[in-house]
């Protein structure tokens, strides 16, 4: 099985996106690493967009 193409290109472009990381640095990670950092980062946006 094959991750799907645009849920990959989504998620480097989030986590590229908010911590100013190239695409290569991003696709150098391990698929669980940067899902991971994905979810960090919706974590951080969640709690900023709450006003904590």
């Amino acid at each position: 099985m094959t991750y799907a193409a645009e849920r990959l290109l989504a998620e480097v472009a989030y986590v590229a996106y908010h911590f100013h990381w190239s695409r290569s640095e991003v696709l150098d990670l391990e698929h669980h690493e940067r899902r991971r950092w994905v979810e960090q980062i919706g974590r951080i946006n969640t709690r900023v967009n709450e006003g904590r």
